[in-house]
């Protein structure tokens, strides 16, 4: 038979053991109790991260199925257009507009100062191996973090900032504020904006008209494509349902939103007023239904 103990402690038994159940051993949340070491990279740290990596992995999944990338226009070497990277690049565009990073100092802004920049991010572990880890305790692993990070988002404004002051004065209208205002167009007209789903074809009306000769000389292909399916321009295949022929005439003499007045360079190619005339007849005749 088991002794029990009678004095003040309590003891709590687990089974029929009487072995006295305890909390097991505790770890020290900043492993203070062991100087040198830290929490095992494999398989303690490693594990952590891969489940976080996967958490990111199937959220990104998530997203790119429920919104599918919208496709881009037709790439179109003759069209006007600024160049511009994406967003987390637009600090080293910028940087590279810098007359000590470009020209004959190219060498030095492309590998120069950001090699040495991301050589510094990879070699920090090696570099700075010192225990403290409170921010304000590392005045220089801090200051170079802040001094990175205000760096960064002040070129990636100055970036965007005179990239919106070149497209107001050249008039130009991005790609993708394009692609807004034909959803919303399209929504409008009760069409859907999805580029997975696909509406029915609208065929070219008198295909062997004069006209297309016409449309061919006077250079709007470059914008509109061979086959009216459009390109750096919108599509003319039902351009007869928008506008009348008056209407198409208006465009060519004056231009209409981003697209320039067209007369002047179909006149340098040969076209007279009545070809330009018969052209804008010809093109009120492009109707989706016919």
């Amino acid at each position: 038979m088991a002794r029990i103990d009678k004095s003040e402690e309590k003891v709590v038994f687990v089974g029929d053991s009487r072995v006295r159940k305890g909390n097991g051993f505790i770890t020290p949340p900043d492993y203070s109790a062991y100087p040198g070491k830290s929490e095992a990279f494999i398989p303690n740290f490693l594990l952590k991260e891969w489940m976080v990596g996967v958490v990111v992995l199937v959220g990104f999944l998530v997203l790119t199925i429920s919104e599918p990338a919208p496709l881009g226009y037709p790439a179109n070497p003759s069209a006007s257009v600024i160049p511009m990277p994406d967003w987390y690049f637009l600090f080293l565009y910028q940087y590279l507009k810098y007359p000590y990073a470009s020209g004959d100092w190219v060498v030095l802004g492309t590998l120069g100062i950001p090699g040495v920049a991301f050589g510094g991010l990879l070699l920090a572990p090696f570099l700075d191996r010192g225990k403290e880890r409170r921010f304000y305790r590392r005045p220089i692993a801090s200051s170079l973090m802040f001094l990175s990070l205000a760096s960064i988002v002040y070129l990636t404004n100055v970036a965007w900032t005179h990239y919106v002051d070149e497209l107001e004065k050249s008039g130009q209208k991005p790609e993708h504020i394009q692609r807004v205002e034909e959803a919303r167009e399209k929504r409008a007209q009760g069409l859907p904006t999805s580029n997975a789903i696909k509406t029915k074809e609208i065929s070219i009306v008198d295909k062997d008209d004069p006209a297309m000769e016409s449309y061919k000389k006077a250079t709007c292909i470059s914008c509109h494509a061979a086959d009216l399916k459009g390109g750096a321009g919108p599509s003319l295949r039902g351009i007869g349902d928008k506008h009348d022929k008056e209407a198409i005439l208006a465009i060519i003499h004056n231009g209409y939103n981003n697209m320039q007045p067209a007369y002047d360079n179909a006149i340098k190619a040969g076209l007279t007023d009545e070809d330009i005339d018969h052209l804008a007849e010809w093109l009120a005749k492009q109707k989706a239904e016919q």
